[in-house]
Order: C-alpha cells, then structure tokens, then sequence
C-alpha cells in the first residue's frame, strides 16, 4: 500500500512538473527579444554592487555619488510644491524648458531654435534615442553602429525592427599609453558596410567608452558618406559639456547639409548629476522631430513634470553660477588624478578628451589559472575575469569593454576595462590607493 502511494505520489509530482513547463511556455515571446542581447545577462547586472564585497567602490556604472547642485534641487521641491508641475505635461515637454533649451542652445547650434518644432523633451535621451529608432526604422533597415558602441543601441535598434551593421574604431598598434584621438574610424570600412538597405549612422561624440572627441575632419567624412547615401544621422552627445585639454566639441548637424539629416541627443542627467532625473532632449528639423514626437508620445505620453521645471532652472541659471565650467575643470581634475595614479602603477590606458571615462590597458594583467570565477564570467572576455579580479582583489569595481562590441570584433575590446571618474573626490582617492595594488599583477 505505501509502495503504490509513493509511486503515485512520485507519478503525480513528476506530471505536475511537465504541466508547470508547459503552461510556462503558453505565450510564444516576441522574436526580437531573441535579438539584441535582450535575453542575455547584461553587463550591468553581472557587474552590479549586489554581487561585490560591501566595500568594494564602484567605478563602474557612469553615475555620481553626489547630488545636483543645490539651486537646481531647490527648483524641484518649488515645482513639486506647485499644482500644474505635478500633472501631465505637453508630450513636447514643458514650454519652460523648451525655451530655456532653445537659449542655452542657440548659439552652439548656430540658429534660432524653433521651440514648437525643433526641440523635444524626452524621458532621458535613452528614451529620445529610441522614439527615433520607433519613428524612422522599417523590418530590415540596417543601422550603422560605430563599436565599441553604448549598449543600449543594440536592443532599441533591433526592437524596431533594425539591423545593426557594426564598423569598428580601430585603436593604436601596442599596449601602450595613447589619446583617445588615435582611436580612427576607417572610411573606406565605413563606406563598404552601407547597402542598399541602410537607413542610419548611430554617432557618439564625446565617446562612450573611448572618451574620443571626433574632429571636425573625420565628422565631415561621415557627413559626406550620409550626405551621398541619403543616411539619418542620430547623434548622441550626452557628454557635450565634458571636454577637455581646449578641444572643441563640434555638432554634426552643424556642418554643411547635416541639419537636415540630423537628430542631437542630449541629457539634463549628464549635464546636472541627475543621472535617476531621467529628462532628456532631442534636436532637429520639423520633418525629423514630428515623427519622433508622434513616436514619444505614444511610448511615455510626457516626462516627469517637476523636474522638466527644475531642469528648466538648471540651464537658465547655469551661466549665473558659472556651473558648467566650474564643473568641467572639477572633472578634469579627476581625470589628472586618475591618470597620475596609473601612470604612478606603470599600466596603460586610453587617456579621454571627453566623457568621464578612462579605458585601461589590462592586456598585462595575470591572474591564477584557478581564481574561482561565477558562472557568470566563465566564457565571457580575458576582460570580463579582469573586471571580477579587480572587484574582490583590488576592491574596485569597473566594466569590461568587449561587451560594447559585436562577437566578431569583440577581441580589440577584452585588452580594457572602462573605469569612471564622476565620483566625489575622496571617493576617487581611496579608490586610487587601492589601484595601485594593481601593480602586484602586472606581467
């Protein structure tokens, strides 16, 4: 009697578990979250603090340890504090901001921005990037993507149906220590990667991860190539207010037939260390903006309306505090003591004009054969261990940059790590004595 109550029981069990798969798997998923990485675990979540000792300092994901500047904050408890602000806003955004954008704008566009038709407030520039990629993209258009690329590219492009074509920036022969200006895109790769189904070039400028600022030579190759082939530029410069060594920062859409073939990205997170604020910006012609709003519209209707005011604040004020450039020579203060600390560990690296970035060289790092590295890690990058290694050796976390690339180019990216300096600066202190323990693996 026991025996036929365990056998059932077992029998029972064993159908309830081949039910539970089944009625798992009752909605087929979209095909296009089989494309993209959208399935895999990305980067983010394997390198996330949550997995690394409670020390350990994150110089890893792009984002501060410090807040807005103060007046900005206060702009967003006076909004919150208002009726209108802490309702809907025009799917275009707030009228405020809009207009703070066009002022703040205008000059470094070179035009007098139409607030009605020109400009766009977007829920971060993620969310303005892919409305594009929504408004403009047909099943089997193909999208050039210069690697290594920013990775949320790949699944907004691929969600909308698009194909990406990836043309590598090639950086120095050697390990050795270098500009982010070396790192070149060849035109002629460029040039053989477009088909007749190309439809965008995606461009990144400052340069996330590489911190390269593109000269205004090698943009207008690209505007030319875009210009013949009759290309939509989407434009990606987050990190327009964080360049250095007196380079100039030059909008593609500035030069000569670009305008027209042109969306600028921007965002108030990089600009105002309000990375979690989640407002952004797009800018162009009518004929490219109305697409994307209609596109915006239906996938957030509007962005978050007291912080669109405090925003607002931010870029009116900005000149009044003298903001952006007490801010930008803070950041390259970081920069220097970063780059001072891996000079003083003898490592190269990719010294950034832009950005807040710092690619190194860990092509000469050794690690034990058996360093008991997750699931996670096993068969990804010589970068990815690095990146683990660090975390729980030296006690800094940081990125590994063949993630940024397609599987076929992947192999120029694993020779790096991306480590970021918007930190506070003790932060960044403790975190460069700790770096120098990297000194111990170096081969």
């Amino acid at each position: 009697m026991c025996l036929t109550t365990n056998v059932t029981s077992e029998c029972e069990t064993a159908s309830n578990s081949r039910s539970r798969q089944d009625r798992d798997n009752l909605i087929a998923i979209s095909s296009r979250l089989r494309t993209g990485r959208a399935l895999t675990l990305d980067v983010w979540s394997t390198f996330n603090a949550a997995n690394f000792p409670p020390d350990c300092i994150n110089l890893g994901q792009g984002y501060m340890n410090f807040s807005p500047p103060q007046w900005v904050k206060d702009a967003a408890n006076d909004a919150l504090m208002s009726v209108s602000a802490n309702h809907y806003s025009h799917p275009r955004g707030r009228l405020r901001l809009r207009q703070a954008i066009k002022e703040f704008y205008d000059p470094t566009f070179h035009r007098s921005l139409d607030v009605d038709t020109e400009i766009l407030v977007t829920s971060g520039a993620n969310e303005g990037q892919y409305s594009v990629f929504a408004a403009f993209l047909e099943e089997g258009d193909e999208v050039i993507m210069f690697e290594p690329f920013f990775d949320q590219y790949l699944p907004g492009v691929t969600f909308n149906g698009g194909k990406p074509v990836f043309v590598p920036l090639h950086p120095p022969s050697g390990a050795k220590t270098h500009n982010s200006s070396e790192w070149k895109i060849d035109i002629a790769e460029l040039r053989g990667a477009i088909t007749e189904k190309t439809k965008m070039i995606i461009l990144n400028t400052p340069h996330n991860p590489v911190g390269k600022v593109f000269s205004w030579d090698e943009l207008n190759e690209i505007a030319l190539v875009a210009e013949e082939y009759n290309l939509l530029v989407l434009s990606d410069e987050v990190y327009d207010c964080m360049v250095y060594d007196k380079k100039e920062h030059i909008r593609i859409a500035n030069l000569p037939n670009m305008w027209d073939r042109t969306v600028t990205t921007l965002s108030a997170g990089k600009a105002f260390a309000a990375t979690g604020w989640r407002v952004g910006w797009v800018i162009g012609p009518k004929a490219l903006i109305d697409p994307t709003l209609a596109a915006t519209t239906r996938i957030v209707f509007c962005t978050n309306s007291p912080l669109q005011e405090a925003v607002a604040t931010g870029l009116e004020m900005a000149s009044k505090h003298d903001f952006f450039e007490n801010q930008l020579k803070e950041y390259e203060e970081k920069r220097n003591m970063f780059i001072e600390t891996l000079d003083h560990i003898g490592v190269s690296y990719c010294l950034p004009e832009g950005s807040y970035f710092v690619m190194v060289d860990i092509s000469r790092i050794s690690m034990p054969d058996d360093y008991p590295f997750p699931a996670t890690i096993q068969g990804r990058g010589r970068d990815f261990k690095a990146c683990w290694f660090f975390a729980f050796e030296i006690g800094v976390s940081c990125i590994p940059v063949s993630e940024f690339y397609c599987e076929e180019h992947c192999a120029i990216g694993e020779n790096y790590a991306r480590f970021c300096f918007c930190k506070d600066i003790d932060t960044l202190r403790c975190a460069m004595d700790r770096l120098k323990k990297i000194a111990n693996y170096l081969v």
